[in-house]
């Protein structure tokens, strides 16, 4: 059962500006996103100095956790702002509760404070990259240019104060005011719909990460649909219904990613279109009967799949994970579908066959240089900037130093299995194994080892 949490979050209001911060890509928890300032409520919030009288109305225990934030994020003194008459209002505009499935739910309660003069700030860059004053009309309008990558919360007070500053309630803050759906739609950046889609992948995952892209009057394309069962294939149906697509896109063979997908692609009489390499794979493991009564389309490098916001969103090969993976990118390159190039959740595993770690190597440093603001994986959030494949990409490169190491050493790749990783759950033992032996591989097929060793 998912744990809750309460939290703050203060909407800082300034003459017809408010303040946004972003943060910071290293952050586990929605790390990049433009957000107000805030956090979880502690303890310690529960009992504290007497607070300004003006604060009467309010619980103590969610203003002390106000003040704590702004303070700790932004240095800003809410309660000396207060008493210098600095502080015009503090309203509640209202609760978010994290949807489920997510194992922790914010119950997070949102303030607008209205201030009478801007304040110096000085921002923590533990947390917070860059803070930046703008109209709501103006933030709201780069999260429709998909330049803003930000929560659903955060995107329902944008439209709120963008209708008036003087708001009182936010529709669609908490989730269960919002339309009706029959499975989990995050839609963090505009036109990006992100379907979270119960699966049969692997722990600790539990969902892998369907998309809806493509703009409203042209090709729309539904990546990676792997219901568990038939009960989520309907809901799924049921969602894609109200929005209608033309083709369904696979990133590349594995179940997690194409289980059922065909049985949909019938039900709305729509061609799949995958790699050439993740055709023959497909038809390998299913006897060739998968793809029965559905038309084919193949991509290639550079192929365009769909357009966003008017943009050509383009083909990008990405093998390693799997030898015909493959990877999508608006020609902006405003954000990045990198399917199971890296993992929001646990460690991605490169076996044989279709797996190659020096293939991985290169397809993570060739998305790296390309430099995309926003990614998403497969599995987990979508999260701002590089700084996760680079992340990967240097984690990559230290476990390849130690197999060499323990390889010289005189360990073999089940005795290094123990010594890398103890803790591992032993169902993911095999898993881990097989990335061991594709480091052999790799350092092999560069001539680092003269021969692959302990397969």
């Amino acid at each position: 059962m998912s744990r809750i949490v309460d939290a703050v979050t203060a909407v800082l209001i300034c003459d017809d500006r408010i303040l946004v911060a972003q943060r910071q890509a290293f952050l586990s928890a929605f790390p990049g996103y433009s957000a107000f300032p805030g956090g979880k409520v502690d303890a310690e919030d529960a009992e504290g100095a007497p607070l300004p009288d003006a604060w009467s109305g309010h619980d103590a225990r969610l203003m002390r956790a106000l003040a704590r934030e702004l303070d700790e994020e932004i240095q800003f003194d809410l309660v000396a702002a207060q008493t210098r008459g600095d502080v015009a209002e503090i309203r509640p505009l209202g609760l978010a509760l994290t949807p489920p499935p997510a194992p922790v739910r914010f119950n997070t309660h949102f303030y607008a404070v209205v201030l009478r003069k801007q304040p110096d700030l000085k921002i923590d860059t533990n947390e917070v990259a860059a803070v930046d004053w703008a109209t709501p009309a103006a933030w709201l309008q780069r999260y429709l240019d998909g330049a803003l990558l930000a929560a659903p919360p955060t995107v329902a007070v944008l439209r709120a104060l963008a209708d008036s500053l003087d708001a009182t309630e936010v529709p669609g803050l908490h989730f269960a005011s919002r339309p009706p759906s029959e499975l989990p739609l995050i839609e963090s950046m505009h036109g990006v719909r992100q379907i979270l889609v119960k699966s049969n992948t692997l722990p600790p995952a539990h969902h892998t990460n369907c998309f809806l892209l493509g703009d409203m009057q042209s090709h729309r394309v539904l990546v990676d649909p792997s219901p568990a069962d038939d009960a989520e294939m309907e809901k799924l149906c049921a969602l894609v219904q109200r929005y209608g697509i033309h083709e369904i896109f696979l990133t590349h063979h594995h179940p997690d990613h194409r289980e059922r997908a065909n049985q949909i692609a019938r039900h709305f009489e729509v061609p799949m279109g995958m790699s050439e390499d993740t055709r023959l794979r497909i038809v390998a493991l299913t006897g060739g009967h998968y793809f029965d009564g559905i038309n084919l389309n193949t991509y290639r490098e550079g192929d365009v799949l769909c357009r966003w916001l008017g943009r050509a969103v383009h083909v990008h090969a990405v093998p390693g994970h799997d030898e015909g993976q493959l990877a999508l990118m608006p020609e902006d390159r405003a954000w990045c579908l990198v399917g199971d190039l890296i993992q929001g959740l646990g460690t991605v595993v490169i076996s044989k066959p279709e797996g190659n770690m020096r293939k991985y190597f290169e397809s993570l440093r060739r998305i790296i240089a390309l430099d995309p603001k926003t990614i998403y994986p497969s599995h987990g959030v979508g999260m701002g900037s590089t700084y996760r494949l680079r992340d990967t990409l240097h984690h990559r490169e230290l476990r390849e130093k130690q197999v060499l190491a323990l390889h010289h050493e005189g360990h073999s790749v089940d005795e290094m299995l123990g010594l890398i990783y103890p803790d591992l759950d032993p169902r993911l033992l095999p898993l881990a194994r097989a990335n061991i032996v594709s480091h052999y591989d790799k350092l092999h097929e560069e001539g680092v080892l003269p021969t692959v060793s302990g397969t």
